[in-house]
């Protein structure tokens, strides 16, 4: 609710819903299995209850996405019966719930840690829009999962070929997701400002799966218009 770019942003109005609503129901029908939200606002708990999600409160104070979503696993499932979580942000109301199924894929090998989507860019002024977060992969042909080897805001790689858009979303083992709270904020992390570098650094596995499109994040008025306009059928 705090967003500076767009103050009370979950409980932003999309069609007569809050876009927290919109984003429980593109979980829900993933069909995957229980859906809750993290938040710290009692608003935003009620909203998430009405539309079918279970909420749980979390300190406003944690530092990341991943922390609170820990918090709200520990709190729902104490006993540890569910070993995958999905990690979703609350911004991506016309998020395709076939993405969120997609993203599961890489965890039938045990070797990997987490999972997470990428997209091709197409638009050659996101390569250097540091906006923009680039996911260093090679996909060999005729395969849509990949290693990760590394993450950056910068135009990586080098040389002739694709590069690849990273979407924030992720799909956790449970035991990795109780490894990465416990571990303090890395060098690189801190030096690229991304949280997923944390995990690379200590030897943590990320696969990539590709998918067709980048959702739309909703971060500003500007992008608010455009998925009202998408969800009311009236295109981008």
């Amino acid at each position: 609710m705090g967003s500076t770019r767009l103050p009370g942003k979950p409980m932003a109005d999309i069609g007569g819903q809050p876009m927290i609503a919109h984003v429980v129901a593109r979980a829900l029908e993933a069909h995957l299995g229980p859906v809750v939200v993290a938040c710290c606002e009692q608003e935003v708990a009620r909203a998430a209850t009405r539309a079918g999600a279970r909420a749980v409160m979390t300190d406003p104070d944690l530092p990341s996405g991943s922390d609170r979503a820990w918090a709200a696993v520990e709190a729902v499932d104490p006993e540890g019966h569910h070993d995958l979580i999905i990690n979703l942000q609350a911004d991506l109301p016309t998020l395709d719930p076939v993405l969120i199924r997609d993203v599961l894929a890489p965890l039938a090998d045990p070797s990997v840690d987490i999972a997470t989507p990428v997209a091709r860019i197409v638009d050659p002024d996101e390569i250097t829009d540091a906006g923009v977060v680039k996911a260093v992969v090679a996909f060999p042909p005729g395969r849509k999962a990949s290693r990760a080897l590394y993450f950056s805001r910068q135009p990586v790689p080098g040389g002739d070929g694709p590069h690849y858009h990273h979407i924030g979303l992720y799909a956790f083992r449970r035991a990795a997701l109780a490894q990465f709270v416990r571990l303090p904020p890395s060098i690189l992390e801190q030096r690229e400002r991304l949280e997923q570098l944390r995990a690379l650094e200590n030897n943590m596995r990320i696969d990539a799966v590709l998918v067709d499109t980048v959702p739309l994040g909703v971060d500003t008025l500007e992008d608010l218009e455009k998925a009202r306009r998408l969800l009311a059928g009236g295109g981008a």
